[in-house]
């Protein structure tokens, strides 16, 4: 299977969320199901079949976490020497020369992207135009309102 980039802090995240699951949630709707069968009659349970559907939804996320976890990349960007480039986990500050509107986006992999966060997936448009690009660069994204145009103001490589 190909393996996934993803940063370091991405892969942290991920492993909380999974030891979450294994040891809060998991145990939690095990016992929940265990009281709703105390009840008795399980075809009109509906707390059993509740319980039942929540704990079918832990496990496969716990194995959707696992299987990311098993094909994750992870890449420690602070110990690469990008030499001023724009790379994968780099934090990039632009400015639209449309707007003169200033953004700042960090490339992650495609499990951790979150714009809201300016997480960019690896894989967007616009990341796929900065990776190799340095300051002061123009880069042009194609985007579904037409081109855009951006000034790479700076590069940041620690967080």
């Amino acid at each position: 299977m190909k393996k996934v980039p993803l940063t370091a802090k991405g892969a942290d995240k991920l492993r909380q969320e999974l030891h979450e699951l294994k040891t809060v949630a998991r145990p939690k709707v095990i016992q929940a199901i265990a009281e709703a069968r105390a009840h008795g009659d399980l075809r009109e349970n509906a707390e059993y079949h509740a319980a039942r559907e929540q704990q079918s939804f832990i496990e496969g996320r716990i194995r959707e976490l696992e299987a990311k976890l098993a094909n994750a990349e992870i890449i420690d960007v602070s110990r690469l020497n990008p030499d001023g480039k724009v790379v994968f986990g780099a934090m990039v500050e632009l400015c639209d020369l449309e707007t003169g509107e200033t953004v700042t986006y960090q490339i992650v992999g495609e499990d951790e992207a979150d714009l809201k966060q300016g997480l960019i997936s690896v894989s967007s448009p616009i990341a796929r135009a900065l990776i190799g690009k340095r300051a002061e660069d123009i880069i042009e994204v194609k985007t579904p309102k037409g081109t855009r145009e951006y000034e790479i103001l700076a590069v940041h490589y620690e967080f």
